[in-house]
């Protein structure tokens, strides 16, 4: 108990003395686990099953691209559903992008493929198509075994960019966060049809004033331009009451209850005012829910997780210089949070060429509060 109160009147002085900014380049918390060192190749999507079986997606837009999703076993990346799902081939049998992942209430794994359009990506592109490729893959984590594939034929693939995936396995939907198209996408599960909702609302808009800095650095491509995201994170609570949501850009977070999310014959106006204000939560960028009711914020700004409480009140689970962009998180049945950390501030794109990214890519975990 001493020990811990020395360390955290240290933290307090550092932090007085030279600003978050010194704060972040020195304090590491005993707390924060390595789940899995990935060396050289950038995680994104994490999600874990009810066996704490943790799974891992990789973007392929990183130069040392290797496999899309993957198992880690015994600290090893191991291909996953198999490797021919992972090798360069047609798009409708492999993975061209995967974006996101998510396990759900009956633990099946949902797999988020998703490569926007250059004009809907958040990063921006030198590639020349012009429409985006999309699909929806759900695995049997006991089997695993494809069981089906969604393929967003109404899906507007010029300027979507599906973000972020979250299912209910209630009513059977899942819910995606679209930063190109600054909307919810809705999809039902039985009939494939997709619906959008709250497009280009003051709830999924981000605010172009604010601009992203770390370390000192303001977060701008070479022309200056800053890094901006609409909706992009987002929750569903164990329930499946309520759904929450914010852009990156945006310090207000926001949530609706799902019954509204589903109803087809509220109007936009309607469905609108049935959006809640959950208050100051600063930037953000991963969500998820505990069973608890308890919504994960990965805040990395200030280097932290953060959680909102049914109460209201914003809490912080860990603070750790380690946490740059901290973003897909999974909630796994030993009571840990376990999440990948980006360092997305630290790509060429961001630094005037220079990569500034601190090798190994890691998987963090971190106890869960009691």
């Amino acid at each position: 108990m001493i020990r811990k109160r020395i360390k955290h009147l240290c933290l307090i002085i550092i932090t007085l003395c030279t600003g978050m900014n010194s704060f972040a380049q020195k304090y590491h918390s005993d707390n924060l686990i390595t789940a899995a060192s990935l060396d050289k190749y950038k995680a994104i999507g994490v999600s874990v099953n009810s066996n704490n079986r943790l799974f891992v997606s990789f973007p392929k837009a990183n130069d040392d691209y290797q496999y899309g999703l993957t198992e880690i076993v015994n600290g090893e990346r191991v291909p996953y559903p198999n490797i021919e799902w992972n090798k360069k081939g047609d798009e409708a049998n492999h993975f061209v992008n995967v974006q996101d992942l998510f396990v759900d209430a009956n633990d099946f794994l949902w797999v988020l493929d998703s490569k926007p359009a250059p004009s809907a990506s958040i990063f921006g592109s030198t590639e020349k198509e012009t429409e985006g490729q999309f699909k929806l893959l759900k695995i049997n984590t006991k089997t695993n075994k494809v069981e089906r594939i969604y393929t967003f034929d109404d899906l507007d693939k010029k300027t979507s960019g599906l973000n972020d995936i979250r299912v209910d396995v209630k009513k059977n939907k899942a819910y995606f966060s679209d930063p190109g198209q600054a909307a919810i996408i809705v999809l039902d599960l039985n009939s494939g049809k997709t619906r959008k909702v709250l497009e280009k609302t003051q709830f999924t808009l981000a605010a172009p004033s604010i601009v992203l800095s770390y370390d000192g650095i303001e977060m701008k491509d070479k022309d200056g331009k800053p890094f901006l995201s609409n909706v992009n994170g987002i929750a569903l609570t164990h329930d499946f009451k309520y759904f929450y949501f914010k852009p990156i850009n945006k310090n207000q977070l926001f949530r609706i209850e799902t019954k509204y999310l589903v109803d087809e014959t509220l109007s936009t106006e309607a469905l609108e005012k049935k959006v809640e204000n959950m208050g100051d939560v600063g930037i953000t960028h991963g969500l998820i829910a505990d069973k608890k009711g308890n919504i994960y914020l990965t805040t990395s700004l200030d280097y932290t997780i953060k959680y909102l409480s049914p109460d209201g009140k914003l809490h912080t689970l860990i603070q750790d210089s380690r946490l740059i962009w901290p973003d897909s998180l999974g909630i796994g049945t030993d009571g840990y949070l376990y999440f990948s950390c980006a360092q997305l501030p630290r790509d060429p794109k961001w630094n005037d060429g220079e990569n500034r990214v601190e090798l190994p890519y890691r998987i963090f975990k971190v106890k869960l509060p009691q």
